[in-house]
């Protein structure tokens, strides 16, 4: 995560007072000097302002000197710009981005625009700027965008109080949500250990009638997983089944879940408690990590598995086997033999958790037991390379 930006002086109350503070800072024309491109380079307004590598620097005076030659400044264009600079985690660079939108009448913002602003006004300024920011917004602003931006910017910072407040304001609106701010809340409720108040709020969207998506079963049933109430997690997956959004990555997150459970035999596992660590990541929250893991592969998504398990194997908790088969099984459900191969590789390397060879038998047998024997053959091929002895079924 990159570190928000600190800025001396920020303590009026108005939040169009503090953006301009921030775009004027640096806003000298010599920022610019060596920022025109070569000959060979090209010359475009996303190309100048990407090459402004301090954050001290003005994207504004770019799009400025843009204008003042002679060149058009669409909203797509901005809004693609702004979208790369997010990529790239150059929030101050995107937010005057939004300021320039904002201070010319000629573009009309959309809800994505102001919910987007609210996640910027977050990351550079921090909570409190964007909640004050939300709250001078126009009534006709007040939208569903916006609300959930808000609430996501009270869970990620783990403001319980906060957040409740907002989602029964959201409740009591006369708005048409969708999933989305009932799966805010339930991470909220995930990360900082109140896995019981998961349920509540999936009765709670029921009765609003608003339809569940994927990421909706997966904090569900991460939470019946945290609480080793397996069988409610073959309840909910029995659910999803009957669900008219059910579609074929449901299902491939539906097989997983099955192998994991069989395979890791969680209902036993010694290592449910929820113990802090350095880190502070708890064993209840693994558990949701993992079915993380788990969603992403269901959905085909191989850059999220390997930024989370990136990030999982730098903290200092303990690796357990159900950890190593949940990636396993992940990778090896995708296709990806050299993951796999790497994977197993760590395992059998590690200091912390001693290979286990009957957990790899279990994934096999769990693999086969719900229909997928091509990959059961292709991880007991690699075992037996792996001179490894597996006694499958």
């Amino acid at each position: 995560m990159a570190s928000r930006s600190l800025f001396l002086g920020f303590r009026r109350r108005s939040n169009q007072w503090c953006v301009s503070r921030l775009l004027s800072s640096g806003s000298v024309s010599s920022e610019y000097v060596g920022d025109y491109p070569n000959d060979s380079e090209t010359d475009d307004l996303k190309s100048r302002v990407f090459r402004l590598r301090l954050p001290k620097r003005s994207a504004t005076t770019v799009i400025e000197k843009w204008v003042g030659e002679g060149n058009r400044v669409s909203i797509s264009d901005l809004r693609q710009i702004s979208k790369d600079l997010r990529k790239s985690q150059r929030f101050k660079h995107a937010l005057e981005i939004s300021e320039w939108m904002v201070s010319h009448e000629e573009y009309k913002l959309s809800d994505t625009d102001y919910a987007i602003r609210i996640d910027l006004m977050t990351k550079v300024f921090g909570v409190d700027a964007a909640e004050r920011y939300f709250e001078d917004l126009p009534p006709t602003a007040k939208t569903s965008e916006t609300y959930t931006a808000l609430l996501h910017c009270y869970a990620a910072a783990k403001l319980t109080e906060k957040a409740e407040e907002l989602f029964e304001r959201i409740k009591g609106s006369n708005l048409s949500f969708s999933a989305l701010p009932y799966n805010e809340i339930m991470t909220l409720y995930m990360s900082v250990g109140q896995v019981e108040k998961v349920s509540s709020v999936v009765e709670e969207l029921k009765r609003q009638k608003v339809v569940p998506d994927i990421f909706t079963y997966n904090l569900w049933i991460s939470s019946c997983a945290a609480a080793l109430n397996i069988d409610q997690v073959q309840r909910v997956l029995d659910e999803m089944r009957c669900d008219s959004g059910f579609n074929e990555d449901w299902q491939r997150y539906i097989n997983l879940v099955n192998v994991y459970v069989t395979a890791s035999r969680l209902a036993t596992t010694n290592s449910s408690s929820p113990i802090e660590i350095e880190k502070g990541i708890t064993q209840r929250e693994w558990i949701t990590y993992d079915f993380l893991v788990m969603l992403y592969a269901g959905l085909g998504n191989k850059d999220k598995i390997d930024q989370i398990w990136k990030s999982l194997r730098m903290t200092k908790q303990k690796m357990t086997s159900r950890n190593y088969i949940c990636i396993l099984s992940s990778y090896l459900i995708l296709g990806q033999m050299k993951e796999v191969e790497e994977v197993f590789h760590q395992w059998k390397q590690s200091t912390t958790t001693e290979f286990d060879i009957s957990a790899c038998n279990n994934i096999l047998t769990a693999f086969e037991d719900v229909g997928l024997t091509e990959k059961a053959n292709d991880l007991h091929v690699l075992l037996i390379q792996r001179n490894c002895s597996p006694t499958n079924k």
